[in-house]
């Protein structure tokens, strides 16, 4: 299982490809806040809710100054018909050897129906403009979860 990030430590670097394949790395965002959320799966109904609710509320986010970047293990095909298909407007990035997922602390033990597996761990971190950890919030819900990151930064 991997270590969890704490308030204070440094968001590790990533550059991952984008849904049409175009790299993109955390450094690229220096200067601004970032809120790097891991979920499961594309086209899953948990999943398509909270990204949903994420580029519903990208203008409020981006007009606080934060950029949304979504991270599963989906390979970018799959997050181009995962974007088009639900009209999302956040940059999602694939990490299919689950690197980046594992980095963050957001990969590890999870129990579904009784079952104990290894799989993502929806997760959301928010990482400063000095790339540090802001907040670490580990095994969030896929519903309201944007609304409270929202109340919390009280944006």
């Amino acid at each position: 299982m991997s270590e969890r990030l704490q308030p204070g430590d440094v968001a590790p670097a990533f550059t991952l490809p984008d849904a049409d394949g175009n790299d993109v790395s955390l450094s690229a965002h220096k200067g601004r806040k970032v809120i790097v959320y891991f979920y499961p799966a594309a086209l899953t109904p948990g999943c398509t809710k909270q990204a949903c609710d994420f580029t519903d509320n990208l203008e409020v986010l981006a007009g606080a100054g934060y950029d949304v970047l979504g991270i599963s293990p989906d390979a970018p095909e799959k997050l181009a018909k995962f974007r088009e298909k639900e009209s999302l407007k956040v940059t999602l990035l694939a990490d299919p050897e689950k690197a980046v997922t594992e980095a963050y602390g957001a990969y590890g033990e999870k129990k579904n129906y009784g079952k104990t597996y290894m799989g993502v761990i929806r997760s959301t971190i928010i990482v400063d403009e000095e790339g540090k950890v802001e907040r670490a919030l580990y095994n969030v819900r896929a519903t309201g979860h944007v609304a409270k990151i929202i109340k919390d930064l009280d944006i």
